[in-house]
């Protein structure tokens, strides 16, 4: 039986949080950085408990205007600086919930050049293994920052994406580029359960790559995030497919 992690960013301010909720697994919560607040993050902690999701924090660059979307030449101190900052802010709002953190899912530019970039990669994950080794790094299938983190010992789930496109090295096609996000709720399922069963994703070239999908996020700020979410599920249902955490 096939099984896989559904997550989705979250606490960003969008107002479909609790829609998306019962149909996923595991919620990536910005911690304030790029979007989010502390009641924003305490809101989300509290709907993850009630709806039995995974909490994970979603640092970013702190690129408010940019939505975190914009690459940033800080230094690797400044770097493991932020991702910590970012950690206990969230930390201390999951402890007075009661409530555990599950993983760590770096955002946005943060996130796309950590996979490209070796020692930010190894920064990130040396960041969370200090502060506290027990968490889950998620990060792009087959990318530096899955490798970086095996060698601090973390534990890991390598992402793919259902509403993203893919280029033929297996990266993300930029969201600069037409075509980058995925509009069609028969697209998005179709690709899950390619990425789920045949482990490998159609490229925008046509060709065949091949792709790791251990969760698979859907994007909760994008325009059909709640149609995207209840269709995974659906087909997850269909297909015999288990949602795990």
């Amino acid at each position: 039986m096939f099984s896989v992690d559904i997550n989705c960013d979250m606490g960003e301010g969008i107002g479909n949080d609790e829609l998306i909720m019962p149909f996923i697994s595991s919620a990536s919560i910005a911690c304030g950085y790029h979007a989010g607040s502390e009641e924003t993050m305490k809101q989300t902690i509290d709907l993850c408990l009630e709806y039995n999701v995974a909490i994970g924090a979603h640092p970013s660059f702190p690129d408010r205007a940019n939505f975190g979307r914009t690459e940033m030449d800080l230094s690797y101190a400044a770097i493991y600086g932020l991702v910590t900052d970012q950690l206990i802010a969230i930390s201390k709002i999951a402890k007075n919930a009661n409530a555990i953190l599950h993983h760590v899912k770096p955002h946005g530019a943060l996130y796309n050049m950590s996979a490209k970039n070796i020692v930010l990669a190894s920064t990130i994950a040396r960041a969370v293994r200090d502060f506290d080794p027990t968490l889950i790094l998620y990060g792009l299938a087959g990318s530096f920052s899955i490798g970086e983190a095996g060698k601090y010992g973390l534990k890991t789930y390598n992402e793919a994406f259902a509403d993203r496109t893919y280029q033929d090295d297996g990266s993300l096609t930029s969201r600069k580029q037409p075509g980058s996000l995925i509009e069609s709720s028969v697209q998005v399922t179709a690709q899950v359960l390619q990425m789920i069963k045949q482990k490998t994703v159609t490229a925008v070239s046509g060709h065949t790559v091949p792709v790791v999908a251990e969760t698979i996020c859907i994007h909760g700020d994008g325009e059909h995030a709640v149609d995207f979410a209840k269709a995974i599920h659906q087909t997850l249902r269909e297909n015999n497919i288990v949602k795990k955490i």
